[in-house]
């Protein structure tokens, strides 16, 4: 009887990865357009001390500024979302796909053949240099350096 259950736990679990909640409050969990996106009026329209325009037109434009980006984004948004979110979806399946498919797979491959290559590089080091850096090194051990100050 715990069999069944477990499977159904499973199932459920697979269902939820793709019909889970999103939060349509905090739509930004992440903060990924924390500092690009968030353009006020007095990020793009400012009028110095002494050039001041009549207090009506500065409110109205205001509101206009305001109201038409809220309603274009809107707009733009309702009109290309979700043609733009099954692009990119598309775009990163197959980049998910890729990577999985043919990346990792051709890197564990060379991996696997890099490390032939490294055996026989390492036993013609320890053959052949290494002889001749010990030689070498005997040849020079008797070598000896003195500093004198002369006047």
């Amino acid at each position: 009887m715990a069999q069944p259950r477990g499977e159904l736990e499973e199932r459920i679990i697979i269902k939820d990865l793709h019909t889970k909640e999103i939060d349509l409050v905090n739509r930004d969990p992440k903060h990924i357009n924390e500092d690009v996106v968030k353009v006020d009026f007095e990020d793009v329209i400012a009028e110095p001390v002494g050039t001041y325009s009549f207090d009506g037109v500065w409110k109205t434009s205001y509101t206009t500024f305001t109201v038409s980006k809220y309603w274009c984004y809107r707009l733009l948004s309702a009109v290309l979302g979700v043609p733009l979110a099954v692009v990119w979806g598309f775009l990163f399946a197959l980049i998910s796909f890729c990577h999985i498919w043919a990346v990792v797979p051709c890197i564990k491959s060379y991996l696997i053949e890099i490390q032939c290559v490294s055996r026989i590089y390492s036993l013609c080091i320890h053959t052949f240099c290494d002889p001749l850096f010990e030689a070498l090194s005997k040849i020079c051990s008797n070598i000896r350096v003195a500093v004198r100050k002369e006047i």
